[in-house]
């Protein structure tokens, strides 16, 4: 997937499973645009996992074993901890 194909990545953020939905799409929204280039690329690769092991790793029930993946998991929830709860 392309970094800057939003559209596509923002279809990737849909998870169907609401915690999830909270987690990524905020973050999708206010934050995608910052990242770095290399940033970006690794959270379209943490969008690439199964929901049962994104929502174990956004809830702190384990971490992923790549460490750039586990980087961006820590990324997501400290921005959306910053950022406080959004409407969706």
């Amino acid at each position: 997937m392309d970094i800057h194909d939003k559209s596509r990545i923002h279809w990737a953020c849909r998870r169907g499973m609401l915690e999830l939905d909270i987690a990524i799409m905020p973050f999708f929204e206010y934050e995608y645009d910052t990242l770095s280039d290399s940033d970006k690329k690794v959270f379209i690769a943490l969008l690439q996992s199964d929901d049962p092991d994104l929502f174990n790793w956004m809830m702190d029930h384990g971490d992923p074993a790549d460490a750039e993946l586990k980087r961006m998991v820590k990324l997501i929830q400290q921005r959306n901890r910053e950022r406080g709860p959004v409407a969706m």
